[in-house]
């Protein structure tokens, strides 16, 4: 998979790429990052990308220009099957999403910054648009890196154990349940006699019961 990361704050975004799970996708060549800063595709002395909004108001807004030349020179050299707009005003990022993403081969996702950008871009380019959730950043990065991150992570290859990935939360519409290691007694806390029986399908019964008490007293909105 190769994703292209639109950013005017590239440094801001590139580290969590250069760690853990993320970091060994891109070194085994399963996945491949590649950022992309609309002020190298701006016109003037000053690299400008912002400009003030028609009508009044208060915030820049990104300019169309630098962000079309910079989509169309990608789309030029590959096709692609999504072009990703994160901002706060858009259906909230979930598991399907993610797990419909990871089987694309080609992904170009934009953050946004200031106020915005100019809808016309949204309206020339963009087929999906994600939020991570009801509050506003300062800029589309973080976001954007939390997106790529739940998507590498479910690429075959990805994660050493893959089925790992697949008893996560949310996987199967429930929270995941509570996680013991060792020891199995610590300051009078005990792992419950279940998860240590040797009884599989008991053990896979108890993790049912107890995702399904989790998610009905975290989020019952789930089970609706």
């Amino acid at each position: 998979m190769r994703i292209d990361i639109i950013t005017v704050c590239p440094e801001l975004i590139k580290s969590p790429f250069e760690y853990s799970i993320l970091k060994r996708a891109i070194d085994k060549g399963i996945a491949e990052v590649h950022f992309h800063n609309p002020r190298d595709f701006s016109t003037g002395n000053y690299n400008r990308v912002d400009d003030y909004q028609f009508g009044g108001g208060a915030g820049m807004v990104m300019m169309i220009e630098p962000i079309d030349k910079c989509i169309e020179k990608l789309k030029s050299e590959r096709d692609y099957d999504q072009i990703i707009y994160m901002t706060p005003d858009a259906k909230t990022l979930n598991q399907k999403t993610a797990n419909t993403l990871s089987l694309c081969e080609n992904i170009i996702v934009l953050a946004g910054h200031y106020k915005g950008i100019d809808q016309r871009v949204r309206d020339m380019h963009i087929t999906m648009e994600l939020s991570i959730g009801d509050f506003v950043l300062s800029g589309g990065e973080l976001p954007a890196a939390i997106l790529c991150d739940c998507i590498i992570r479910l690429i075959p290859g990805a994660i050493g154990d893959e089925t790992s990935a697949l008893t996560d939360s949310h996987q199967d519409g429930l929270l995941a349940p509570p996680v013991y290691t060792r020891p199995a007694s610590y300051k009078g806390l005990d792992v419950p006699e279940v998860l240590l029986s040797g009884n599989f399908p008991k053990i896979d019964q108890w993790r049912q019961d107890e995702a399904y008490k989790k998610t009905k007293s975290v989020r019952p909105d789930l089970l609706d």
